[in-house]
């Protein structure tokens, strides 16, 4: 799987579908879940998400990927809190468009808690996203790539904290295969997170 910065050179040929697709399978839930958490409605962060990804491919060609001066998690937090904010200045005031009964009582509603759209921080959500969609995208690239056992070893005895005794006798393996499934996924895991580059590494240890 291509580094971060080798996936941003390709994006800038606007023909390469499969590095766009590998893209917006990576990005896309992360711009979603912060849409959300900024007080969108599930339609609102739809269209929060198409806009940021329409800008990020009609800018792309002139990004330097560049750390020193604006790394890239920085450059598509700008972009994705401009289309946030965009969609917080569609709405009449105290009105949210296309809201349920549901979602109002799912989250706090942003227009009423920041009155100027311009004060929108996302800062400490889209860090916090940022490591989790990080993990997630690392964790769904390994699982491609070991077998499926492996990755129920790995599941169970890491991400759902069961006892190694107890995921050998469920799976019916030995206690050894336990550690050994854990050890290579994990290695695997903290490679594919490293591929992601710099600025990116989550503080979860597996």
């Amino acid at each position: 799987m291509a580094t971060r910065a080798s996936l941003l050179a390709r994006l800038k040929d606007w023909g390469d579908q499969g590095s766009w697709q590998d893209f917006f399978d990576s990005y896309w839930p992360l711009i979603y879940r912060v849409a959300l958490k900024s007080g969108l409605t599930e339609t609102e962060a739809q269209d929060a998400v198409q806009e940021t990804l329409l800008a990020v491919a009609k800018n792309i060609k002139t990004f330097d990927y560049d750390r020193a001066r604006c790394s890239f998690k920085s450059w598509l937090m700008l972009i994705a809190r401009q289309r946030i904010i965009w969609q917080l200045r569609k709405r009449l005031p105290g009105e949210r468009q296309g809201a349920t009964k549901a979602e109002n009582t799912s989250r706090t509603d942003t227009v009423e808690r920041i009155p100027d759209p311009n004060a929108l921080e996302l800062a400490e959500v889209w860090e916090e996203e940022w490591q989790k969609n990080l993990m997630s995208v690392a964790l769904e690239r390994v699982k491609r790539r070991v077998s499926p056992r492996q990755f129920q070893i790995f599941d169970l005895y890491v991400q759902q904290g069961w006892p190694p005794r107890d995921v050998a006798k469920t799976l019916r393996i030995n206690v050894a295969q336990v550690y050994l499934a854990k050890h290579r996924v994990s290695l695997l895991l903290r490679k594919e997170v490293k591929k992601a580059g710099p600025g990116g590494a989550p503080q979860r240890r597996v």
